[in-house]
């Protein structure tokens, strides 16, 4: 007797950050990237759905945390080690600080990277994913 692994289809998703909580909004993102949110969820497998996040950068952060959340790289040179706070990394890169928080919750190796990739950001609230109809979900 053999085992069937049956292939869910993959829906995409919309999440809109704007007001919600940072932490919040990644959790639902990786749950959905993962495919827990589903009845046939295999660890092992990439069972999960698409997820597309807009209004990244309007993310909130709950008290003193967009002032003393630091976000470190390291270029590799003695003493290259850089370092900005929340509000200066939002200032460069706006969609970084959501990306960085939903990449550490998705299993390292891999399967990871492979479902990492299933997830876009945007720091606006526009997106060229209309064709694909994605379904609003709330948080």
């Amino acid at each position: 007797m053999r085992t069937i692994y049956v292939k869910p289809q993959k829906n995409w998703y919309v999440i809109d950050a704007e007001g919600k909580e940072l932490g919040r909004v990644a959790v639902a993102a990786a749950n959905i990237l993962r495919g827990k949110n589903k009845p046939e969820y295999m660890p092992n497998e990439d069972m999960g759905d698409y997820v597309i996040i807009i209004n990244a950068e309007k993310a909130a952060l709950t008290g003193n945390k967009a002032q003393d959340k630091m976000y470190r790289r390291v270029s590799g040179y003695a003493g290259g080690m850089k370092e900005e706070n929340y509000l200066e990394t939002v200032a460069r890169k706006p969609t970084y600080p959501m990306e960085h928080a939903i990449k550490g919750m998705l299993p390292k190796g891999s399967l990871g990277r492979k479902i990492f990739t299933n997830l876009h950001v945007y720091a606006g609230s526009e997106h060229p994913h209309a064709a694909q109809k994605p379904v609003q979900v709330e948080i």
